[in-house]
């Protein structure tokens, strides 16, 4: 029975990382995500907004003509 580092793993250590570097990175990447969300959502011109919404009147008009009354 042997006690100590296993010879297969040579004894060698991880890396060492800057906790705050590594803390701020983490946020960077989040707020990048938000940022790709914001984009979709409020990065469309004024014809695409008024597109969308003359295409979403259209849908419910649709589905308000298809709505049976029992």
């Amino acid at each position: 029975m042997a006690f100590g580092p296993d010879p297969g793993q040579h004894g060698t250590m991880g890396d060492v990382i800057n906790l705050n570097r590594a803390r701020k990175a983490r946020a960077k990447a989040g707020c990048g995500a938000k940022a790709d969300a914001n984009r979709a959502a409020f990065g469309r011109t004024k014809a695409e907004k008024q597109a969308h919404a003359a295409e979403q009147a259209r849908q419910d008009a649709l589905l308000d003509g298809a709505k049976r009354d029992d």
